[in-house]
């Protein structure tokens, strides 16, 4: 039986946790109707939004960015700017904030983790307690990994959509290009109309690039290495080089766009061929069984029922 002050103490701690769960909720609430933009080249907003996680722990990373600032991480803070660059988070992500999310991930969801684990286990002992080992990692690893995660799927995707977009403007380039317009303002042209995606925002920063005085050449080269992949890099240094030689940049381009298809069509063939063997896994494990049941279901439940 509990005394009036043991009472009072817990109504007291339980209206204390009510109201930090309360302005929990009232803080992710906020958080959730947040929009984050970046800025482009040329002065436009455009929508980016960090996963809600990343902006819950975020105001929390001033703590951990003077560690990540010393020299050992120097190359590691270099090659994640790349990335981050690359995936189109320039601006609105640092490295440093990206080390400090990672390791805030494993620090506070990772405990939360391992105290729910440990609750579970202790009230239902038995089979969770043989693989609690594996559980009490697993949690802390997975929120440790997840920006990792989440970065890498970004990036793929931004890739894909460039690769998606890159032989229709090239087309657009070619035909104005051999219709007797200048590269530069042909591409000008097409990114003032164009509905700007990760391709046109790339664009745009050329753009800005060579009207604050870089040269073309060193524009595009600044493109190549910005967003880091194949098909642009092979594009850019098709262009340089015609540059360079002075050779007809229209033929370039109609060159560089039949090769980007060919490359897009030899990569549909690829996966083609491998969906037989990604679905084996499924056909064996769940839709057979399924067929089975479905069946023969009824004749071995009608055959148990008639005792064989």
């Amino acid at each position: 039986m509990t005394t009036p002050h043991q009472n009072s103490y817990i109504i007291i701690l339980s209206t204390l946790w009510g109201l930090a769960a309360a302005g929990l909720a009232w803080y992710g609430s906020i958080l959730t109707r947040e929009i984050t933009y970046i800025t482009l080249a040329d002065g436009r907003k455009q929508e980016r939004q960090l996963p809600f996680v990343f902006r819950l722990f975020l105001p929390l990373t001033p703590n951990f960015i003077p560690f990540f600032k010393h020299n050992t991480f120097a190359k590691m803070r270099e090659k994640t700017n790349r990335t981050l660059t690359s995936a189109g988070f320039e601006g609105l992500l640092s490295s440093t904030e990206y080390f400090s999310l990672r390791l805030l991930l494993f620090i506070i969801p990772g405990t939360i983790w391992l105290i729910f684990i440990w609750s579970t286990i202790s009230a239902s002992p038995g089979l969770l307690q043989k693989i609690a080992p594996a559980l009490y990692l697993f949690g802390p690893l997975w929120f440790f990994m997840y920006p990792a995660m989440w970065l890498s799927r970004a990036l793929k995707e931004r890739h894909k959509n460039i690769q998606r977009s890159l032989p229709f403007v090239l087309d657009i380039l070619t035909l104005s290009v051999e219709a007797g317009m200048d590269f530069m303002t042909s591409l000008q042209r097409h990114v003032e109309r164009a509905v700007v995606d990760p391709l046109g925002e790339e664009l745009i920063r050329v753009i800005r690039e060579i009207q604050l005085g870089k040269t073309r050449r060193d524009a595009l080269r600044h493109l190549s290495i910005r967003v880091n992949l194949q098909d642009l890099r092979s594009v850019v240094n098709a262009l340089v080089q015609a540059d360079e030689l002075g050779v007809s940049i229209g033929s370039i381009l109609r060159i560089q766009s039949d090769q980007i298809r060919q490359r897009r069509f030899e990569r549909a063939e690829k996966l083609a061929n491998e969906a037989p063997v990604k679905m084996l896994f499924p056909l064996m494990f769940f839709i057979f069984p399924a067929v089975f049941l479905v069946l023969l279901g009824p004749v071995i439940y009608r055959m148990v029922q008639q005792g064989f």
